[in-house]
């Protein structure tokens, strides 16, 4: 068994059972990759892929247990790697994140400018997507940060923690009926068409549960993943917005009103993870303490143990977060 053959199953499975696309994304050949998987397998005597004809199917069962400890292994060899550059090569690196548009604009420039002024000899690598996309690149080991506040189920094989809570604030035209009304309700805002995020982004469930509770169906008119569109689209007349309130900017959105909605809505908090079984660089630990100061490089360590998060949510049950 060789950790080339490991490999080789792993990424398999990563570019969904095409053995070309594999073959391309290693700088591999094909024959090259299939042989070697078949040499794993007769060496196991067990079928990790099921085949029909020359193409592969699917993932035997006993496949999807080996390539899970074959994805154990691999993120060992790695960390072993990270400690020896951690030893001869301290401040340089890289860092990859994987988040949302939200996040990427508003959340982290003022963190990622300070870290990069630290750290100018670490590479950092920001990539944008959907709940999905993100835990999928951190999962794979594409990311080693995946930081998300949606569909928070997909990320449990990472070790999450809370970063802050935040909440929602209603955009109109300073002549929409809304700009002058007091003690806004969920009915108020039923009465007009909606503009706001994609559902399964940027605390969209939040908003569905808000309307559901009061028995009243939103009028969705407009639905993107970025904030700065659904601005572009309030300021078109298409309906009111309904955005993350740390995506209001007073210098460049003066000409919109801004209503605060969080009586009408219940808070979401936004978390960062990553990989269970990873090591953190000391410029890792650095980046999640200058993003979510709560979280010191000691309260990481120990949820890094924690067996699953419903003890990291136990862990740290009585910090209090920042909200937004």
């Amino acid at each position: 068994m060789k950790l080339q053959q490991l490999r080789y199953i792993v990424e398999v499975l990563n570019n969904n059972l095409n053995v070309s696309a594999t073959a391309e994304a290693l700088f591999t050949s094909q024959p090259g990759i299939s042989k070697q998987v078949r040499m794993l397998e007769d060496e196991l005597g067990i079928q990790i892929f099921g085949r029909s004809g020359k193409h592969l199917t699917h993932v035997t069962s006993a496949g999807q247990e080996v390539i899970n400890i074959a994805q154990q292994i691999l993120s060992k060899v790695e960390g072993i790697k990270a400690v020896a550059r951690e030893h001869t090569q301290p401040d340089e690196g890289r860092l990859r994140i994987a988040t949302t548009h939200t996040q990427a604009r508003y959340a982290l420039p003022e963190v990622i400018q300070g870290f990069i002024k630290k750290y100018s000899k670490v590479s950092l690598q920001m990539s944008q997507g959907t709940p999905a996309q993100i835990s999928d690149a951190a999962a794979k080991g594409e990311a080693d940060f995946a930081i998300a506040t949606e569909s928070l189920h997909l990320y449990n094989d990472l070790v999450m923690l809370p970063c802050y809570h935040w909440n929602r604030s209603i955009i109109v035209k300073k002549d929409h009926p809304l700009a002058r009304k007091q003690g806004l309700t969920i009915a108020d805002i039923a009465k007009y068409s909606l503009v706001t995020y994609v559902f399964g982004f940027t605390g969209r469930s939040e908003l569905d549960s808000a309307f559901e509770k009061a028995g009243v169906e939103p009028k969705i008119a407009f639905t993107a993943t970025d904030a700065d569109v659904i601005k572009t689209y309030v300021r078109l007349g298409v309906g009111i917005g309904v955005i993350a309130s740390m995506a209001i900017d007073p210098k460049i959105d003066g000409d919109l009103v801004t209503i605060d909605a969080s009586h009408l809505f219940k808070a979401s908090t936004t978390k960062i993870g990553f990989r269970r079984g990873s090591f953190l660089r000391g410029y890792m630990f650095d980046f999640i303490e200058r993003f979510a100061p709560h979280l010191t490089k000691d309260i990481v360590t120990r949820a890094m143990i924690m067996k699953n998060n419903a003890e990291v949510d136990e862990l740290l049950k009585d910090i209090e977060l920042p909200t937004f």
